[in-house]
């Protein structure tokens, strides 16, 4: 207990220097955090599945947004390390989010190609296997379909539409795709 109580004497009272940055653009307070926590925060995201490459840029875009958001900071909500290391696994999720997305050049451009006539005649007989089986769906539940899904409505407008409870708007689009999946698999 009294190693514990010497320990938090000895080490720096991190949210005084967040406070310092946010007020004062303390440089001093700064370098202290970015000294304790860059490193930390660079092994706590390595240990969380990030490269070192990625853990190293998180950790410093961590210790910039620190900087940048110090006035965000509320020790009476969060200690300082709470809050850092919230931003460094916000910082990762954004950073996986990022390499998950195609580049620009890995997008196809221009025209598609043609399909071949087989994959053509393949589609064509699917969407008038789709059209019957729409067309055997009760009338409430088919015009609920066509207006989500051809007219591009979400389940909330078309509760407003048509008047009617968001629940029953979900379970007559759940009921007709069911039976769709049904028609469509004989």
């Amino acid at each position: 207990m009294a190693r514990a109580q010497n320990q938090s004497c000895l080490e720096p009272d991190w949210s005084a220097n967040i406070l310092r940055v946010r007020d004062t653009r303390d440089e001093t307070a700064f370098a202290e955090l970015f000294a304790h926590f860059a490193p930390r925060i660079k092994g706590f995201l390595i240990k969380s599945g990030a490269s070192a490459t990625m853990a190293e840029e998180c950790a410093q875009e961590t210790m910039v947004t620190v900087w940048h958001k110090a006035h965000l900071f509320d020790p009476t909500r969060a200690s300082a390390a709470t809050w850092i290391f919230t931003i460094a696994r916000n910082k990762k999720i954004d950073a996986f989010r990022r390499s998950a997305r195609p580049e620009p050049e890995d997008l196809a451009w221009g025209p598609e190609p043609e399909p071949e006539a087989s994959d053509a005649l393949v589609l064509q007989q699917e969407t008038q296997k789709l059209a019957k089986a729409l067309e055997q769906l009760p009338k409430k539940q088919r015009d609920i379909v066509r207006r989500a899904y051809f007219g591009d409505l979400t389940h909330s407008e078309l509760a407003q539409e048509t008047g009617l409870p968001l629940g029953t708007i979900k379970s007559r689009i759940r009921l007709a795709l069911n039976r769709l999946r049904q028609t469509l698999s004989e």
